[in-house]
């Protein structure tokens, strides 16, 4: 495992040993944080990445001579638990070949009481005084100044109870200075004009949840430009609202994890349960998302919240997102990855020339994707189901994705993955161009449509020889063909040639139930861009419906 190889093993990379292992009870998400860290100690060199676990242990060594203020620990040393030797040990140790840090933005939920404020208070004191920054500007920031000022307010207290800190820092109302490197820590929040004009070095963004936009986030980042170490490190209980920021960045981070989007920049640590896990049932799954449990984290204080919320109907989704972290409001995705991810066999179209298939168009938006999707029956014993799929998006939003930068939008182009089309909308005539290419090598039975969005593109290709079929996108039209894909898939007797934008759209998707059990892929409730998986999902209904060869004599055949 080259760097993790060494006899002594530094913090960081023994926590991420143990959970890996199992030894360590831990969550889905912090199990792929683990397996993360430690697949970058090998290929991370590959792309220019550097550990440094000396720049680790000099991050945990400077938290752990502060001291607790507060309660039966008021007085002791502030000894990090594994986790958060972890946690620290990956932001401040790794690097890039060009010296800057390779985190740039961090985001930590957690269940309630596990210390992650004070551990944001600990790191923003590191950052200010032992991080090596001139003229560093660390901040508590938050929307209201109430907010802002309780991180800050746990940083001034770790300095009055360490004398070496009280002798080099100034402390006032609402500012700790640092006058040896002219660097302060300040709390800030959206009240006012307050997050103007800032450069921070680090900034805390405490509890993330409860921002009702990305203002502070987005204003913080947009000031670390000129700094070549800055981090962001937003720490969270789980919410409820899946429009906002914090439900955004908790779903980007889990893609990041998965690997799904490919950021170095970006770290994440979500303790949750696995799915299906209930704490009011099952208390050997409450560590996964109390990992300070037994030491900030009392069993008695989790006993209690666990009877109030089976006693109190009301409390139940409360207990569930403070102390599990549980977005009670949120939609659970609908593929599993792992089995997914078995169905990344190789699609070998040289093969498929002039085999009988099923198309599926999706033109949910022409300022965004278009989807094309060929679906191959198997025609052997043992063989997989196949998929070709072609994506178009506008010049338009392709820019609009580079801007945000949160998609690998350019490599999936290079990968032609996605076809870029001029203009604002996509241009129909380069899909009517390719449907037609493809229906010259393949035997394209019909291609199903949404005969409630259709459009030109349709009459078109009709008019050149194909069959267009009108496919509903309701419960009734959409249940059989999803749950025969995901019958497939989580059997692995599909293939899809391991593309890495299906991927991404699977992983968006959220099914919706009517009363009779039926599902649909749910556009309005999808975190982000459904549409191969939409057309995939038509496709294959058309390959699984009867059709007319297969139904033997019709009635009126019959009468005649």
């Amino acid at each position: 495992m080259g760097a993790a190889d060494p006899l002594v093993v530094d913090a960081t990379t023994s926590y991420a040993l143990r959970v890996a292992s199992g030894e360590i009870v831990a969550g889905p998400y912090v199990r792929l944080a683990a397996a993360r860290h430690l697949s970058d100690l090998e290929k991370g060199p590959a792309r220019g990445l550097v550990w440094r676990p000396e720049k680790a242990a000099h991050a945990i060594q400077f938290i752990e001579c502060l001291r607790h203020y507060q309660g039966a620990t008021a007085g002791k040393l502030f000894i990090l638990s594994d986790w958060q030797r972890f946690l620290v040990g990956s932001l401040f140790g790794w690097y890039t070949v060009e010296e800057q840090r390779r985190f740039r933005i961090a985001y930590v939920e957690i269940a309630k009481g596990n210390g992650k404020t004070p551990l944001g208070a600990a790191i923003a004191l590191y950052a200010l005084v032992a991080d090596g920054e001139a003229g560093a500007e660390v901040y508590s920031a938050a929307t209201s100044k109430d907010q802002a000022q309780i991180c800050f307010n746990d940083a001034k207290e770790f300095v009055r109870s360490c004398r070496p800190l009280l002798n080099r820092l100034s402390l006032g109302l609402a500012n700790i200075g640092y006058l040896q490197t002219s660097s302060y820590f300040r709390p800030v929040s959206a009240e006012g004009r307050g997050l103007d004009g800032k450069r921070p070095h680090v900034v805390i963004v405490d509890e993330l949840h409860e921002h009702p936009n990305a203002t502070v986030v987005e204003k913080m980042r947009a000031g670390t430009k000129g700094r070549t170490r800055a981090l962001i490190l937003e720490i969270t209980n789980s919410g409820y609202d899946e429009t906002t920021v914090c439900f955004e960045h908790h779903d980007y981070s889990i893609k990041v994890l998965q690997g799904v989007i490919e950021n170095d920049s970006w770290f994440a640590f979500i303790a949750a349960l696995d799915k299906g896990e209930d704490p009011f049932k099952d208390p050997t799954c409450w560590p996964k998302a109390n990992p300070n449990l037994g030491v900030s984290v009392t069993r008695q204080y989790l006993e209690e919240q666990v009877r109030e919320g089976k006693d109190l109907p009301s409390k139940r989704n409360l207990v569930l997102r403070l102390n599990f972290c549980r977005w009670t409001e949120a939609s659970e995705s609908w593929v599993d990855l792992d089995h997914w991810d078995q169905c990344a066999e190789p699609v070998q179209t040289s093969a498929l020339k002039h085999r009988a298939c099923y198309g599926g168009l999706d033109l949910a938006s022409v300022s965004d994707f278009t989807a094309f999707s060929l679906v191959f029956p198997p025609v052997e014993p043992g063989e997989r189901w196949k998929l070709l799929l072609k994506l178009y998006l506008p010049e338009a939003a392709v820019k609009k994705l580079r801007e945000k930068g949160r998609l690998p939008i350019d490599q999936w182009i290079a990968d032609e993955l996605v076809t870029v089309t001029p203009g604002n909308v996509t241009d129909y005539g380069f899909v009517k161009r390719d449907i037609k290419a493809l229906r010259e090598e393949y035997d394209v039975k019909e291609i199903a449509y949404d005969r409630f969005n259709s459009s030109q593109l349709v009459t078109d290709l009709q008019d050149d020889g194909a069959l267009m079929v009108g496919f509903g996108q309701g419960y009734a039209s959409m249940s059989g063909p999803i749950k025969e894909l995901e019958r497939l898939y989580m059997g692995h007797q599909f293939a899809h040639g391991g593309h890495k934008v299906l991927r991404w759209m699977a992983t968006n998707v959220v099914a919706t139930k009517d009363a009779a059990e039926n599902i649909k892929f749910d556009r309005a409730r999808s975190t982000e861009k459904i549409d191969g998986m939409q057309s995939t999902a038509m496709a294959l209904g058309r390959a699984i419906a009867p059709h007319e060869e297969e139904e033997g004599e019709s009635f009126w055949e019959a009468e005649n």
